[in-house]
């Protein structure tokens, strides 16, 4: 349980008359069902008699300890004590907010002061497989996730009891069927997790410090044979129940593979998000709206984000690989209209983004098994939150043509490059190198050191400033043309960790990650949360990361 997981947002669209619950299925959406059904009829075993049922679950139990990193970690909104920035030092730069707040905050401090943040989660899997033929199988899997303290039922003042919260949840129910039409082809059909390779961009949330996990209402049809094999997905990430896919977020995927060469495997895919959500700058009257439709402005279409990429893996003779690449591209709406440093928001704005990933690693030939590795990333970034002495003195310019600042999207990364910085697994507009070894002294324990150094790609311009003891006190607030430069050094990182397998089903794991705070955190950049979120402090303490897990599988 992540701090800034705390927030929560809705957004509901409604069009056209509707009667009864909002949930209803009606015109396309209804033929599509009928064609699926029928799709389905065909393709079925005549019968479909239980055969087998399996029961298994996981259980984790991970205590966390965050020190001189976090603010506020308990606040579901913004508090006095994470403003950076005031709005009166910022007047007409597009700051982008994804709170919509004109202010700049941040939820790292790099001090000492104030708590520090520290927790006990757990997470509660239990799955039912069942079997009908062998080609037929339907999966449930509920789960609970919280963290110690959340459900105590009992008030020892009062000492009156309470009910539980009731807080299960349906994590996994799907129907699965193979070798549809005599072919090998795999359809599965409901709430699933999806992994998409290394799960680089599309994973399940399981990484440092994060481990609540993802799963999507999807459709996924697979076909494999022993030398490739292709995915094609469709999630719906957001209903809101309008027309047949009006106002609604969806995925989709083309994804394959092919292994057909020995020591090396090929990954192609497209990945597109689209993002209907209608957005509007005003409400202005029929005289308003003529006149923003002849300016340009509160004009906002479809969010399209394209993801293209390539992957190479492999390993021989004691080396492994990982090379992983990615292009994006599209409409960025749902981005833009974030950016207004007065009413209107960026309606041109668009995903232009590389990022890359890549490590190498070398197992020696020794009981111990000790393994060298090498690795290093890029995710481009934007930081065009600075404005000139024109747009200053003319504010109109900035009023019906502000820029946005689009990074790489991370999308659902199953990937950390630090459980400090990168805890929401959305750190952007940043480049990294890093390395490390491991080595197992027994056949049970393994043990391992990492390393990471990690640079801002584009540094934010803060407004020239003074400081006093922790404060940061700007000069000349209303000329906020006047700028300085921020250091792009984020930050060096040290991991030291530990597994012991207690049993080939009981895991025990323990680390410590130590971040040298670089001068480019202390002042802040826009980094976090895909780009959109300062990740500045107070002072420039260096931080750690602890954590202690047992993990059981049944």
């Amino acid at each position: 349980m992540n701090p800034r997981n705390s927030t929560r947002y809705m957004t509901i669209c409604f069009r056209g008359n509707r009667s009864g619950r909002s949930g209803g299925v009606r015109g396309s959406s209804v033929t599509l069902v009928l064609v699926v059904c029928l799709w389905l009829a065909t393709a079925l075993p005549a019968a479909a008699d239980l055969q087998t049922v399996q029961v298994g679950g996981e259980l984790r139990i991970r205590g966390q300890y965050w020190r001189h990193s976090f603010d506020d970690p308990t606040a579901t909104t913004y508090t006095g004590n994470m403003i950076r920035w005031p709005a009166s030092a910022l007047g007409g730069r597009p700051i982008g907010d994804p709170y919509g707040r004109q202010t700049i905050v941040s939820f790292f401090d790099w001090d000492n002061r104030g708590d520090d943040y520290r927790l006990v989660e757990q997470r509660t899997r239990l799955n039912v497989r069942a079997d009908f033929t062998e080609e037929v199988t339907g999966y449930i899997e509920l789960e609970s996730y919280e963290a110690w303290g959340e459900d105590f039922r009992s008030n020892y003042i009062t000492g009156v009891d309470r009910r539980g919260s009731g807080d299960v949840e349906v994590y996994q129910a799907y129907i699965e069927l193979r070798d549809l039409f005599g072919v090998p082809l795999q359809l599965r059909l409901g709430r699933q997790e999806v992994v998409l390779g290394s799960g680089w961009l599309i994973g399940a949330n399981d990484r440092l410090p994060e481990f609540g996990g993802l799963s999507f209402d999807a459709v996924r049809l697979t076909y494999a044979t022993d030398q490739f094999s292709v995915d094609a997905l469709w999630a719906k990430l957001a209903e809101r129940f309008s027309d047949w896919n009006d106002c609604d977020r969806d995925l989709y995927a083309l994804y394959g593979s092919y292994t057909g060469i020995e020591a090396v495997a090929f990954d192609a895919y497209w990945l597109l998000l689209r993002d209907a959500a209608p957005l509007r700058d005003t409400a202005a009257t029929w005289l308003g709206e003529k006149i923003e439709d002849w300016l340009g402005l509160d004009d906002y279409e479809t969010t399209y984000l394209h993801t293209v990429g390539l992957r190479m893996h492999g390993e021989r003779g004691g080396f492994d690989y990982s090379v992983d690449g990615a292009y994006q591209f599209g409409n960025a709406s749902h981005v833009g209209v974030l950016f207004k440093p007065f009413v209107y928001g960026d309606a041109d704005a668009e995903f232009d983004a590389w990022a890359g990933d890549l490590e190498i690693g070398y197992t020696f030939d020794h009981r111990m098994r000790p393994r060298l590795w090498i690795g290093a990333a890029y995710f481009e970034g934007e930081d065009n939150r600075d404005i000139s002495f024109w747009e200053w003195w003319n504010p109109f310019a900035a009023l019906v043509a502000p820029r946005s600042s689009v990074s790489f999207n991370r999308l659902f990364s199953d990937k950390t490059y630090s459980p400090v910085l990168d805890d929401q697994g959305a750190l952007t507009n940043f480049w990294t190198l890093r390395g490390g070894v491991s080595f197992a002294p027994t056949e049970s324990v393994r043990l391992g050191l990492d390393a990471a150094w990690l640079e801002a790609l584009e540094t934010f311009d803060r407004p020239i400033h003074v400081r006093w003891g922790r404060t940061r006190i700007p000069i000349l607030p209303a000329f906020s043309f006047l700028t300085t430069p921020t250091d792009d050094s984020l930050g060096w990182e040290l991991g030291l960790w530990g597994e012991y397998a207690y049993s080939k089903d009981l895991v025990f794991r323990a680390g410590w990650h130590h971040f040298f705070t670089g001068k480019g955190s202390a002042e802040g950049n826009f980094v976090d949360l895909n780009g959109l979120l300062y990740h500045g402090g107070t002072d420039d303490q260096d931080a750690d990361y602890l954590y202690l897990e047992a993990r059981v599988l049944f």
